[in-house]
């Protein structure tokens, strides 16, 4: 949450203002899993997630994973799961056979913390889904975070037990295979993600993203389905609870 600044807690009112009542915010390396955890004990409505994203996959070391071990074990009221993690072959950051060492070896850490996932696969796929099908059943579940793919490689995620995350690009003009994932996908495998500050939906494109718009993502996908925003916001919220176990029950809407 970074890129909010000292508008953070604008931001997160103008999140409730429109009916979203859980903010994640996810650690991407050891500093802004740190941070990430200290936002969460400040503010009621954020939980944070904790790992090392493949573009600092070389930055990773047993002494850092056995530190995000300890954290995760220390602040696991406010942590909700593991990542973001995976791999990325667009920005090669990390040399790709370094990300591959490192995502086994987060995935088997949150298989040990017993904390869902959260992926990301980005022109990968076969790489990602090959890695996670090695390491076994994912027993907490988890998500594919910003999903990109077409409809078969969305089943194969299902497949593995996988919520398939729908962010912003769902509502651009030259999206046709995420909005027919988006429209075709079971709902109960469905989440919609803001990917802030990056990725804003339509018409605020272009702009810094914040977690209020994903009212727009959500009503892009009920017009591509033919059902009401309501019905997506239910099911939604509703698998973040079952996988994230967040927001609370007594807040869905």
């Amino acid at each position: 949450m970074e890129a909010y600044g000292d508008d953070l807690d604008a931001v997160l009112e103008r999140a409730l203002k429109q009916g979203v009542t859980g903010v994640i915010t996810i650690g991407i390396d050891e500093p802004s899993s740190r941070r990430a955890i200290e936002l969460a004990r400040r503010y009621p409505m954020v939980r944070a997630t904790i790992g090392v994203h493949p573009h600092d996959a070389a930055s990773l070391n047993n002494q850092m994973l056995s530190r995000l071990k300890d954290l995760a074990l220390a602040h696991r009221d406010v942590i909700v799961g593991y990542g973001e993690i995976g791999l990325d072959y667009v920005k090669l950051y990390s040399e790709p056979k370094l990300q591959r060492r490192w995502f086994r070896a987060q995935l088997e850490l949150a298989s040990e913390l017993e904390l869902p996932v959260i992926i990301h696969d980005r022109e990968a796929h076969e790489d990602t889904l090959r890695l996670l099908r090695e390491g076994g059943p994912l027993k907490q579940g988890g998500i594919m975070h910003c999903f990109s793919g077409n409809l078969d490689l969305a089943q194969q995620v299902m497949d593995l037990g996988l919520l398939i995350s729908i962010p912003g690009v769902v509502t651009f003009k030259k999206a046709p295979e995420t909005q027919e994932v988006a429209a075709q996908i079971p709902l109960d495998s469905l989440l919609v993600e803001t990917d802030g500050p990056f990725l804003a939906p339509m018409p605020w494109r272009g702009k810094r993203n914040e977690p209020c718009y994903a009212l727009y993502t959500a009503g892009k996908i009920a017009e591509l389905r033919g059902i009401s925003i309501d019905e997506v916001a239910r099911h939604t919220t509703r698998n973040c609870q079952r996988v994230l176990n967040f927001p609370p029950a007594n807040n869905a809407s």
